[in-house]
């Protein structure tokens, strides 16, 4: 059983800034990657941000400077700073971990979402 939790989600101004966290637990041998999709009404589900287990990050051209994925893999926790952040920001942000669980082989794991509104 592998679970994620994300946290971080908020209410901020246009211009402002958030930090959300994202752990996975449980019978996990090990982490491949992990990150963030959000999705907003009425649109499609976009890939914000990844990182690999050794480092390497990849972006949507949309946030490329102004967001920054960051782990922790001994916590097996990711970070996502947002700054600058504009109202079309505004979304419900998911994480993933793909992660081999004990019994299970390599699949996707994901948290519940957490809100992020950038009011105008």
């Amino acid at each position: 059983q592998v679970q994620v939790v994300e946290s971080g989600g908020g209410l901020v101004q246009a211009g402002g800034s958030l930090r959300l966290s994202c752990a996975a637990s449980g019978s996990i041998f090990s982490i491949n990657s992990m990150g963030w999709y959000r999705q907003a009404p009425a649109k499609r589900r976009e890939l914000v941000a990844t990182i690999t287990d050794s480092g390497s990050t990849n972006y949507e051209d949309a946030v490329k400077g102004r967001f920054t994925i960051s782990g922790d893999n001994a916590k097996r926790t990711v970070y996502l700073q947002m700054n600058s952040l504009k109202p079309e920001d505004t979304a419900v942000y998911c994480c993933y971990a793909h992660a081999w669980a004990f019994g299970s082989g390599f699949a996707h794991y994901w948290g519940q979402g957490t809100q992020v509104t950038v009011s105008s």
